[in-house]
């Protein structure tokens, strides 16, 4: 639980690296949302549209507590929220204006969606050549799959992550939470700042087009080398690691677990120390990397054997006296109270004006001079439209009101 909510109440926002990027997120869910997030927490002005009537549906995933959608929380903090029907025409006008004044729009949408409402990107490059538009769907925006629907899901099993993830008797596995969404989005924040970065020199932005797939497959590029040269694929082995032995996941005496990485003979040597098995070293099935991974099964039993034998914290002093890579299998509740994660201040404290005082992952990466903050978790639907179709556009009470009787807004 977190502490009282008077010691976390909101303080003065200061100044983002971002805080001069106007951003406009039509997306819904998480991948185009993560883009939207990443901006927010280091300044920039994020202003995330939901249709009236039908909000984001991420609203409606559990977690909930008092009827509050707790994912929704930190997925939407810092963005100020409007309601738009941006497929109507009055509302395609609102949105051109929002547009205008944004220099990155995000969206997610099926490819063609936004083309069939009037906001093709090519088009609007005419009259708006400075917009940077971060387009992020299933396949991407061209290609004979584009027009297929994508979760992550799907991206994990279409990226060929899935097909060696897991044990070699259980069938492919995927993440137990959405890994493809939020890579995509860290993708998509990435690749705003590349096209940002250009606009300084050239004045023009362009079309960021981000699949849910495309980032897993970059990331498993040695999978990729690997069959290219060889032929050969990876195989699925559960916790360990093809290249690396030992690298598993160990039961301790107590019921925790301890992972281990021997990524060189170096460790190995260290970890042959630790467990008071000197010969190990000089032994003919382990001298090197090599001959490791053609004898994983033994070295990986020897390590499992003496690992059962030792409560966990008596493991822990032992390996890491003896400078090996290990570390303790965490459960949430504990991450959260770490000495370490408190010291760097990974996890945030802020206040919710429903909730109180609310917990949730800090901005990441830190810069030293200019880091991010959370400005404030996420709002009920609407909740800056004055704000924004008022005071930013300067529409009037009764031309607000007009378009609320039209559910325009």
């Amino acid at each position: 639980m977190t502490d009282a909510a008077e010691d976390v109440r909101p303080k003065a926002p200061v100044p983002g690296a971002l805080a001069d990027i106007k951003v406009l997120e039509l997306g819904s869910m998480l991948a185009g949302p993560f883009v939207g997030s990443m901006l927010a927490d280091f300044g920039a002005d994020v202003i995330k549209v939901e249709k009236p009537g039908k909000p984001d549906a991420l609203r409606e995933w559990p977690p909930h507590k008092d009827g509050q959608p707790l994912w929704w929380k930190t997925t939407s903090r810092g963005k100020r929220l409007v309601t738009l029907d941006i497929s109507k025409p009055e509302g395609r006008e609102v949105a051109m204006q929002l547009i205008a004044r944004s220099d990155i729009v995000i969206e997610n949408f099926k490819p063609g969606t936004l083309e069939r409402w009037g906001f093709d990107p090519a088009v609007l490059r005419e009259s708006m050549p400075r917009t940077v538009w971060v387009r992020v769907s299933g396949f991407g925006q061209s290609g004979p799959y584009r027009e297929r629907g994508g979760y992550a899901t799907v991206a994990e099993g279409f990226s060929g992550l899935a097909s060696f993830t897991g044990f070699p008797d259980r069938g492919p596995m995927v993440s137990a939470f959405p890994l493809g969404d939020y890579l995509a989005g860290l993708f998509g924040a990435y690749g705003a700042m590349v096209a940002l970065h250009n606009r300084s020199h050239t004045g023009l932005g362009q079309v960021v087009d981000v699949s849910l797939y495309e980032p897993l497959l970059r990331i498993i590029e040695s999978v990729v080398v690997r069959y290219d040269q060889t032929g050969a694929g990876k195989p699925r082995i559960g916790n360990q690691m093809e290249e690396d032995v030992p690298r598993n996941i160990y039961a301790t005496a107590d019921g925790g677990h301890i992972a281990i990485s021997c990524g060189s003979q170096r460790i190995f040597d260290n970890l042959a120390d630790a467990m008071g098995r000197p010969e190990l070293k000089t032994d003919a099935r382990f001298t090197s990397m090599a001959q490791r991974v053609v004898h994983r099964d033994a070295i990986d039993g020897i390590v499992a054997d003496w690992m059962r034998l030792q409560p966990t914290d008596v493991a822990v002093d032992i390996l890491e006296s003896h400078q090996v890579v290990a570390g303790v299998i965490h459960d949430i509740s504990q991450v959260l109270t770490h000495p370490h994660v408190v010291a760097r201040e990974a996890v945030a404290t802020l206040f919710d004006e429903t909730l109180g005082a609310m917990r949730m992952p800090a901005p990441v990466p830190r810069l030293s001079d200019t880091p991010g903050q959370i400005r404030w978790t996420g709002r009920d639907s609407g909740f800056h439209n004055d704000e924004v179709f008022g005071e930013m556009l300067g529409l009037n009470a009764a031309e607000r009101q007009s378009l609320v009787k039209a559910g325009i807004i």
